[in-house]
């Protein structure tokens, strides 16, 4: 056989080859999980943010864990901290938000641009996820993420409140 017919083969061939892997499409199918009630709270998570030292707390809970972390951007620090929940101790944090108002928040602007701090909440369901930054200027509502503040100052350790 002639060199370049071999070679045309072997070109031919790849080109085969080369289009059946890329045009095989292998679907990744993503968990489904279902909720009983599309409008139960799944995660909250509180962060303040800011202020000239670059100081921040960040506290995440899910319904059966909580994860804390608080440091300084000036002086490098950070530290961490995690616990389970219990069923119990989740429903007294989410007992005192109502869904219904969650629409009806209001955020403020961000302080931190004149080295203020910023509070953000962020409440997920499975239908959609609220985050509020400073709203406790929303008097009328804010009662609710307060309450939230206080039950996770309960549960955490004196140095992450």
């Amino acid at each position: 056989m002639p060199t370049t017919k071999i070679i045309y083969l072997k070109n031919l061939f790849s080109i085969f080859l080369l289009s059946a892997f890329f045009s095989c499409d292998s679907k990744k199918t993503e968990p489904t999980v279902h909720f009983k009630n599309p409008n139960e709270i799944t995660f909250i998570s509180v962060s303040d943010v800011g202020g000239t030292m670059g100081s921040y707390r960040i506290i995440k809970a899910t319904k059966d864990s909580v994860f804390a972390e608080k440091g300084m951007t000036a002086n490098q620090t950070h530290k961490e901290w995690a616990s389970a929940l219990s069923s119990d101790t989740w429903k007294s944090l989410i007992s005192s938000v109502k869904i219904a108002d969650l629409d009806h928040i209001k955020s403020s602007p961000s302080r931190q641009s004149v080295d203020g701090m910023d509070e953000t909440f962020q409440i997920r369901t499975p239908k959609k996820s609220h985050i509020y930054v400073n709203s406790f200027v929303d008097t009328l509502h804010y009662k609710q993420l307060q309450q939230v503040k206080e039950q996770l100052d309960k549960i955490l350790p004196k140095e992450y409140k």
